[in-house]
């Protein structure tokens, strides 16, 4: 059995493009991925980021089952801090009753945001993210098989069991996930540093739950891939570009491709970009092929999960479509159960 592959989807908005263009392009990609055997479609939680139009993820979710028939959809992820664990609940099972068997609830810890920011989204901003933990266990209670005997229940939501993933980029989502017996998706598209590490922990201390009788570990990856090694390199200028301008303070929308990425970035920039970029895959559909293969005996996951900031929207499906195909020649055997 091949290792099923996925997409993560910020919904990038273009330099030059507005939130409807970024929205009609996450349609698009999610139907053409579902065509390619992509497995899940997830989008992920920001606010007040003028370059991201995923800010209201569960809508989004919606509007994306709508149009798609069978691939799964769901947060990669929700932010809980930001929210009520009875809130999450009601709008996941909503989705969970509009679109049975294909909807995820990915979960992080983060806010998603700048720190004045996530005080308007929910004003005890430290207790909140301290309290992680016991909101995703009430978040489970809300749509476990007994939340109907409880004193607040969620409606629609209460029994639909939506499957729960707990996201990271340090150990303590690893430690989390293996406690509770969950899924785990780790941050490798930014935050690389801990990849190993984290899996490693979450698969030695893994105790086997209701939900899950094995680890389940998905690794994302910035995946670019063109038609040659050098149209891949321009193209992913573009996401070189938007990790320099993160540290300089200075995000905005994706920019387009440049020739000369050198006389971008400082060499300080170049080192700090290069290192949170260190999983990413970009290059021909045999660069790419063999690059996921070492990915994949790196670290032995039971899932991938690329995203892709691409400047243009057909060169964006193209080089999802080459990463399909690079998956199909990986052909890892591994055991898939979710």
């Amino acid at each position: 059995m091949t290792i099923p592959y996925s997409i993560l989807d910020l919904s990038p908005i273009p330099e030059g493009a507005d939130a409807a263009t970024a929205l009609s392009n996450t349609r698009d990609l999610a139907q053409h991925g579902e065509a390619l055997g992509y497995r899940r479609y997830w989008v992920a939680e920001h606010h007040n980021m003028s370059g991201i139009a995923s800010s209201a993820t569960a809508v989004l979710i919606g509007n994306i089952a709508g149009a798609t028939q069978t691939i799964r959809v769901g947060s990669g992820g929700i932010m809980l801090p930001n929210h009520a664990p009875l809130i999450i609940a009601e709008q996941f099972g909503t989705l969970a009753t509009l679109y049975p068997g294909r909807i995820d609830l990915g979960l992080g810890r983060a806010p998603g945001t700048d720190q004045q920011t996530a005080r308007a989204l929910r004003r005890d901003l430290q207790s909140s993210s301290d309290r992680f933990p016991q909101d995703v266990l009430e978040l489970m209670e809300y749509l476990g098989p007994q939340a109907d005997s409880l004193p607040v229940r969620a409606v629609p939501g209460a029994g639909t069991e939506v499957p729960v993933w707990i996201l990271g980029s340090s150990l303590f989502g690893a430690q989390l996930a293996a406690h509770f017996g969950l899924p785990y998706a780790f941050a490798s598209h930014f935050a690389p540093a801990d990849l190993m590490d984290a899996l490693a922990i979450y698969r030695q201390t893994f105790k086997p739950s209701r939900h899950l009788s094995k680890p389940y570990a998905m690794v994302l990856a910035n995946i670019v891939a063109a038609d040659t090694d050098d149209q891949a390199r321009h193209l992913f200028t573009s996401v070189q570009q938007q990790f320099v301008r993160m540290r300089r303070n200075t995000r905005g929308k994706l920019p387009p491709p440049i020739e000369d990425i050198e006389s971008f970035w400082t060499p300080v920039e170049k080192q700090f970009a290069s290192q949170m970029l260190s999983c990413a895959v970009m290059g021909s559909l045999e660069t790419v092929t063999q690059g996921l293969q070492a990915l994949v005996d790196r670290t032995q996951p039971q899932e991938l999960m690329f995203t892709g900031q691409i400047y243009d929207h057909q060169a964006r499906l193209h080089s999802f479509e080459l990463a399909a195909q690079a998956m199909k020649q990986v052909n890892q055997p591994c055991e898939s159960y979710m």
